[in-house]
């Protein structure tokens, strides 16, 4: 289902939970499925006693990935125009994460209806591990 641009208003929110227990299986996953093997997400002695991580965690385009997610949910497929994110925190084994997407604004382009949204993802603790914004086409 698409977004309809007369059905939202600027300021609002929209919340998600992406995971609620990450697991280093998940992790282990999206290194297969992304080819990135560093072991910093694969390895936890590796982690833990040559780089000095409390252990291994996960990639930041895992997070990205799972927020994007979020924003697909909301304004539906094939509507997201631009998109991009800043890697704020690490997000670690165990880590319940929620994305929170905000209206930012609604505009026209070249005779296409637009929402602007920003784009914020915490762990169980608060801390904001994504931190974006998302431009996508509303009827």
């Amino acid at each position: 289902m698409a977004l309809r641009g007369a059905e939202v208003k600027v300021g609002e929110i929209h919340e998600q939970v992406l995971v609620e227990d990450l697991t280093r299986t998940q992790i282990v996953q999206y290194a297969g499925a992304s080819g990135d093997y560093n072991p910093l997400h694969t390895d936890v002695v590796y982690a833990r006693d040559a780089a000095g991580y409390p252990g291994v965690f996960a990639h930041g385009m895992l997070a990205m990935g799972m927020t994007a997610r979020a924003v697909t949910d909301l304004v539906g497929d094939g509507r997201l125009t631009r998109y991009g994110v800043r890697f704020k925190s690490q997000v670690w084994p165990g880590d319940r994460l929620t994305a929170r997407v905000t209206v930012a604004g609604l505009r026209e382009a070249d005779g296409v209806s637009l929402v602007d949204l920003d784009v914020v993802t915490v762990n169980a603790r608060g801390e904001e591990v994504i931190a974006g914004y998302a431009t996508a086409r509303v009827d």
